[in-house]
């Protein structure tokens, strides 16, 4: 009974020096893999850190990594106090480096369902029926065409007077038809939606005037472009141009 009293302790004596052994190994090798490197310490996420977080509760969702200095992201967060009045802009992942461009003041945190607006132009809205804004399918981040149709003087008159115009936020849009409760697949088809949509652009003054003046004084529609449309063919229809006007 003693031996194995004995040989248990041996062999415990033998796991705990092998441990001691392979701690410091372990620490030796990641001197040696530092050594002659210039390293910093990051602020890494160490779980899930959802958009909206203030920084002040930081403290607890965050650990300190020694990177090498190559690693370091530009604009990486060295202080937490830094962000104590600001908030996360997106879902930080598990390891991600606390960037300062990923907080905001809250009242900078830009809304659901929006686009920012480039800088040095304004924001005009409109209210347009569904068929008039792509049968309702408009989403913040597309970009249009405006036509204006206008009665004048000289008779009735259409033309796309704006392109690739920014839209920055649809309000009033229909919502997609529900997933059926019996688990069977929903119809392809949709229905026509009804009622009106606010559709809000990102556009300079002299294209906010043509918006504004449109909205008051004529008709307005939308239709949903490219990338850079071709519109070299575009012009004033009126009923004498309608009909000799090619559309090829």
């Amino acid at each position: 009974m003693r031996r194995r009293l004995l040989a248990a302790a041996a062999a415990l004596l033998l796991v705990a020096a092998g441990t001691v052994v392979l701690l410091a190994y372990v620490r030796g090798a990641e001197s040696r893999a530092f050594a002659g490197v210039q390293t910093v310490e990051v602020l890494v996420a160490d779980a899930v850190i959802p958009a909206g977080t203030p920084g002040s509760a930081l403290a607890e969702l965050v650990s300190t990594e020694v990177l090498p200095a190559k690693a370091a992201l530009p604009g990486r967060v060295t202080d937490l106090a830094a962000l104590a009045d600001r908030v996360t802009t997106v879902d930080l992942e598990p390891g991600e480096q606390l960037l300062g461009s990923r907080f905001v003041r809250p009242d900078e945190l830009q809304a659901p369902g929006t686009v920012p607006v480039p800088e040095g132009m304004q924001e005009v809205s409109v209210v347009l029926e569904p068929q008039r804004a792509v049968g309702g399918r408009l989403a913040a981040g597309d970009t249009v065409g405006i036509f204006v149709s206008l009665d004048g003087d000289t008779g009735a008159n259409t033309h796309a007077v704006l392109h690739e115009v920014l839209v920055t936020q649809v309000q009033g849009a229909p919502a997609p038809p529900a997933a059926p409760a019996d688990g069977t697949v929903a119809a392809t088809s949709t229905p026509v939606p009804s009622g009106s949509l606010m559709v809000t652009f990102g556009v300079t003054a002299a294209q906010a005037e043509a918006v504004v003046f449109a909205a008051e004084h004529a008709r307005i529609w939308l239709s949903l472009e490219p990338q850079d449309p071709d519109v070299s063919r575009t012009q004033v229809l009126t009923p004498d141009t309608i009909y000799g006007k090619a559309y090829s």
